[in-house]
């Protein structure tokens, strides 16, 4: 039967479609950028600071070191959560062109195919 293997085949890639737009639905790269820029401005305030208590103090205070090394830390750290979320980025990309091609095999996009005949 033609007919049920064509259907088979049609639900066959709806399963795959809705299971794709279900794993797209959440952007994890999106949590990662603003990971990236909270960390950055959080790194970039504790570094004035640091800065200032460097430029003001006679003799260098234990407390400008550990502000500076903090800085320090959430700079690397907004740069890991950039670096990851570029990657995961790129795979949320994959998987959109992926789902357009299911789309585009379904004929879903198409208004005339969705008219009944």
């Amino acid at each position: 039967m033609p007919g049920s293997e064509m259907s088979a085949d049609t639900q066959d890639l709806r399963n795959q479609l809705d299971r794709l737009q279900e794993s797209l639905s959440v952007r994890q790269s999106t949590t990662h950028f603003a990971h990236t820029g909270v960390a950055t401005m959080v790194a970039l305030m504790f570094g004035g600071a640091a800065g200032k208590l460097f430029y003001d103090s006679l003799r260098t205070p234990l407390l400008a070191w550990g502000v500076a090394l903090l800085s320090v830390v959430l700079l690397g750290y907004a740069l890991r959560r950039y670096l990851l979320g570029r990657r995961v980025l790129a795979e949320e990309l994959k998987g959109y062109q992926a789902m357009l091609a299911l789309r585009s095999q379904l004929r879903l996009d198409e208004p005339a195919a969705l008219l009944p005949r």
